[in-house]
């Protein structure tokens, strides 16, 4: 199965699924949104903990571990077993599509890369990143009406995603692909021969358009995923790559924390990420040095938007506000009404 397994590996909101669906609109890739199969064997016990599963993950894990010791070959049993699990689940979705491979894009993934390198060495991997806080930028107006603390807060997406992304590009498994989102939407066609090449794959230049080439009957089109600004276009578009510095010109708190994002960074692991750390803000120097700032512009809501942002707003000190107990309460009902 791990011939036939394609991984595109970003943090949430760098373009994922845009080369998603660009990928997908290519005769021999079928794709899912975020099957988030992975995250859960990284989690067992064995590698890592599921501190809030319904069992004593500590006692599990322990059993695990001796167990694992126990076997003939150790690790590599349990690894073998748990991809047993994997390869069914992609395998039989990608069977009946007679295509060649199965693309999974779950972001969640990066942050359980050795995990997923073990389990499959021989997957291809395409690994998506974008300037830093252009992500930033797009996570806060997304999901937190444009409150980059409020964001930073919930998930410092940065400072958790560059170092684990860089980490894999420096010691990069056995087939691996960068790619570039400035470069992708500049040369989206030059780009996407590049991944169609690393795959083996005949060019198929009109997957470009993916609003036309992506087929309805496509599973990435239900479930979970960011199809925030991807209904949008029907091919891909560099209107939003500046952004975060109109951004930033006019509000001095999100840039002096912008600076305290980017000097966490690692020069390092900027460079992996395709980025040198003493010019990050250069974008943002040239264009208040020429006068070329716009205002700011938050995007348009839409259900989806909207959806994060209640359930967000909801989960904020959940434990301290009344509606907490009450849904607390409900579950409890909930669970004794469907306890079978």
């Amino acid at each position: 199965m791990q011939d036939n397994l394609l991984f595109v590996v970003s943090p949430p909101r760098a373009g994922s699924t845009l080369l998603q669906r660009m990928l997908g609109s290519h005769s021999q890739v079928l794709t899912h949104p975020e099957p988030h199969l992975i995250t859960p064997l990284a989690h067992l016990g064995y590698h890592d903990l599921v501190d809030a599963a319904p069992y004593d993950h500590i006692n599990a894990a322990e059993a695990v571990r001796t167990f694992v010791q126990h076997l003939p070959q150790g690790e590599q049993d349990y690894l073998d077993a748990l991809r047993a699990y994997a390869d069914t689940m992609y395998g039989r979705m990608l069977a009946p599509s007679g295509r060649r491979y199965f693309l999974d894009k779950t972001p969640a993934y990066a942050l359980v890369l050795p995990f997923l390198r073990k389990l499959y060495p021989s997957a291809r991997y395409v690994v998506l990143t974008r300037h830093p806080l252009s992500v930033m930028s797009s996570f806060a107006n997304s999901f937190f009406n444009g409150d980059w603390q409020s964001a930073n807060d919930f998930n410092p997406i940065v400072n958790r995603y560059v170092p684990a992304i860089a980490t894999f590009l420096r010691d990069p498994p056995q087939h691996l692909l960068h790619v570039r989102y400035e470069e992708l939407v500049a040369r989206p066609k030059d780009e996407l021969a590049k991944v169609f090449t690393f795959l083996g794959l005949e060019n198929e230049p009109e997957a470009v358009n993916y609003g036309e080439r992506f087929e309805a009957g496509q599973s990435a089109t239900q479930g979970m995923g960011d199809p925030i600004a991807v209904h949008a276009h029907s091919r891909p578009v560099a209107s939003s790559l500046d952004k975060w510095v109109d951004e930033l010109a006019g509000d001095d708190d999100k840039l002096r924390l912008a600076e305290r994002i980017v000097a966490e960074l690692t020069p390092e692991d900027l460079e992996r990420w395709g980025f040198d750390k003493a010019s990050m803000f250069a974008p943002l120097t040239e264009a208040i040095r020429s006068g070329a700032v716009k205002a700011h512009r938050k995007p348009k809501t839409n259900n989806y938007i909207l959806q994060r942002r209640i359930m967000l707003a909801l989960k904020k000190d959940i434990d301290k506000r009344p509606h907490g107990k009450l849904i607390r309460r409900v579950r409890y009902y909930c669970n004794v009404l469907l306890r079978e």
